[in-house]
């Protein structure tokens, strides 16, 4: 998926920061490209044209990169067609097709993780008599509206007030500031861990024209709440665009004040997150009549007062792989692998992928993000078939975004009828597709196309790597690799 611009923004790099989160920093939702389109839109179709050639379409793919594929049949695991195969490269958000695989047979597709709030005492004349303790599970859904539908159930039960401490326990899931060190400041892909999570972990960034009024808050669809533990300043000067020092509790973001010519929102990263949590259920419980001390970190056992279940793990992950949330990944990986970083619970996942799938890869995350990781097509492609035929992993082909066979033009292709389900990534020069082709022949096929231009993205600087120069023509070439390749091999061995 292609980066995103902020109406208003005058200067590359504040991009919108949305669920949409298709950034050139490495999350990718969608599957853009010639080959990729929707399901459900009603088209008028066009003639079917002859297959390409294997070597036109490598004429096109992206000039100075790398860029390797695998073609297996499904059933047989025989491979169909292949060029630099074994060419080791970065996943980007393909590998989380791998967490998903991980996380299915690690926790199960029926898991789900709680939000839990409880007291340590009992509730007498609207006064907590103890403690009120937030309790995370490291549900990465969770959102200012659920989070509000909490505190409103607790306002409902008639408390006001609490006696003892205001605790909140994010040890589920070990704590860090961000996934990958190479990304910019800004990045709300890349955004801190801990047990307790909000809003992808971001805080919203609005502005008035000029920079006239700067607000930072978590907001949801129902409830919109200030934040105190984060503060925004205009300044004049030329760069960065943004910078942020951690200031006696506060995340203290500026911002370059040329950039706010319009006006105009987006998602910043927080960076110490169950802080950032606490923080916003108490301005929420403020807004129901709730008054509670300063919020403190720690751990104590008690009643349940309200609790949130999150969706069944397989939702949680159908929403990961189709808007590619890293820190959904990041999330899943830590819980399914129980260690206590992430280096550790990558190299957890790493082993488990050679023991289960087969798969020779080197992974430093669970998103994709870090650029680092390692693993070829043709190890993609059979690691995508090993999980295929297990219990757990079967579920992957029906959790990944749906779509049909177009051509360059966008339009449905005559006799085509091939449907697609893949996963995509994106980093800087960086791009890749894999999954399942379902041709009407019943030959399924099981596929993998990355390209990458390494010493390309290393060149990058740290100013421009939110919108690189260059960058867009690139991925244009190489989802125009992925998908002629794809309509070419659903008419070779589809029978489309």
């Amino acid at each position: 998926m292609t980066e995103h611009s902020t109406d208003g923004v005058t200067r590359r790099g504040l991009l919108a920061g949305a669920l949409a989160l298709g950034v050139a920093g490495g999350v990718t939702g969608g599957l853009a490209g010639p080959g990729w389109a929707k399901t459900g839109k009603a088209v008028k179709p066009m003639a079917r044209p002859g297959p390409v050639s294997l070597a036109d379409l490598l004429a096109k793919a992206p000039g100075g990169a790398v860029s390797g594929f695998a073609l297996l049949d499904a059933k047989t695991g025989q491979v169909l067609e292949a060029q630099n195969e074994s060419a080791v490269l970065p996943p980007a958000s393909v590998q989380k097709a791998i967490t998903t695989l991980y996380a299915l047979d690690k926790l199960g597709g029926d898991h789900r993780l709680a939000t839990l709030v409880l007291a340590t005492g009992p509730v007498a004349g609207g006064v907590l008599q103890g403690d009120l303790i937030l309790m995370g599970g490291g549900d990465p859904t969770l959102d200012t509206d659920g989070l509000g539908d909490l505190v409103a159930t607790l306002a409902a039960k008639g408390l006001r007030k609490v006696s003892g401490r205001f605790l909140y326990d994010a040890s589920a899931l070990p704590s860090f500031e961000r996934i990958a060190d190479d990304q910019p400041e800004q990045a709300g892909y890349n955004p801190g861990l801990s047990g307790l999570l909000l809003n992808f972990n971001r805080v919203n960034f609005e502005w008035t024209k000029g920079a006239g009024r700067l607000v930072m808050d978590a907001r949801g669809e129902q409830y919109v709440v200030p934040v105190r533990v984060a503060s925004i300043a205009a300044v004049n000067r030329e760069g960065p665009l943004f910078d942020r020092k951690d200031r006696a509790g506060i995340e203290a973001w500026t911002v370059a004040r040329a950039a706010l010519g319009q006006a105009g929102s987006r998602w910043l990263p927080v960076r110490h997150v169950a802080p950032y949590v606490a923080d916003v259920f108490a301005g929420l419980c403020a807004a129901q009549g709730i008054k509670l001390p300063a919020p403190q970190p720690g751990s104590a056992s008690g009643t349940q007062l309200t609790g949130r279940q999150s969706d069944e793990l397989s939702v949680i992950l159908h929403g990961m792989l189709k808007y590619s949330t890293n820190i959904t990944a990041e999330t899943l990986g830590l819980l399914a692998s129980g260690q206590g970083n992430t280096a550790a619970s990558a190299k957890a996942m790493q082993v488990w992928a050679a023991a289960r799938l087969g798969l020779q890869a080197k992974f430093v995350d669970h998103s994709g993000l870090g650029a680092a990781s390692r693993i070829t097509p043709l190890g993609l492609a059979q690691a995508l078939r090993a999980g295929n035929a297990t219990a757990t992993g079967s579920a992957l082909r029906g959790l990944m975004k749906e779509g049909d066979l177009r051509g360059e033009d966008g339009k449905a292709l005559a006799g085509g009828g091939a449907t697609v389900r893949a996963k995509s990534g994106t980093l800087n020069f960086v791009s890749g597709l894999a999954g399942f082709i379902e041709p009407p022949n019943g030959r399924d096929m099981i596929f993998a196309v990355h390209s990458a231009d390494l010493p390309r993205r290393a060149a990058v600087l740290m100013a421009d790597r939110e919108d690189p120069p260059g960058l867009h023509g690139w991925l244009v070439r190489a989802r125009g690799l992925q998908g002629g390749l794809i309509r070419r091999w659903a008419q070779v061995y589809g029978g489309t």
